[in-house]
């Protein structure tokens, strides 16, 4: 029975891996979206935030201290070339506490529009951190791609967009 099992077993695998090659060779064979020119690229735009925070919070959740669970919340009004532009907002729960590591969701919200940004940040937090654009509303609606975060001091982020809609 064991030798019938094994037989088995060697076809399966030999066949998954033959569709896997005839899958390459497929892909191989069709054209790529970025040879066709036909296709619009998508619009970058790349601009700069200050962060100056305006609140900040703990949220001692569970055991007393540090534990999972436990969330900061901070709020920061935004801006551009020294003008006030806009908010930010983003909670942070700790996923694990030694080492420590949280999951933070912001928000930025800007006259075009808001978007929406997400990380595992894990602590001690490094230079700068690069957190994921998720999402958007109004002229941001399609935004994809990154926002860079370096801290300027204890109540205050300088922030690069590269955001593509």
């Amino acid at each position: 029975m064991s030798n019938t099992l094994s037989t088995s077993k060697r076809r399966y695998l030999s066949a998954a891996a033959g569709v896997a090659v005839a899958l390459a060779g497929v892909a191989a064979l069709v054209p790529s979206a970025s040879a066709d020119t036909s296709v619009a690229k998508p619009r970058v735009d790349t601009f700069e935030l200050v962060g100056k925070q305006t609140s900040a919070g703990e949220v001692d959740l569970g055991e007393a201290g540090v534990s999972v669970g436990d969330q900061r919340v901070v709020h920061e009004d935004l801006y551009r070339d020294g003008e006030k532009v806009g908010d930010h907002s983003a909670i942070c729960t700790f996923t694990q506490v030694t080492p420590a590591a949280l999951q933070c969701v912001g928000t930025f919200a800007l006259p075009e529009g808001q978007f929406t940004a997400q990380s595992l940040l894990h602590l001690p937090a490094p230079d700068s951190v690069d957190v994921g654009i998720t999402g958007g509303s109004g002229d941001y609606s399609t935004a994809r791609g990154f926002i860079r975060t370096v801290p300027a001091g204890e109540t205050e982020r300088h922030f690069t967009v590269r955001l593509q809609r």
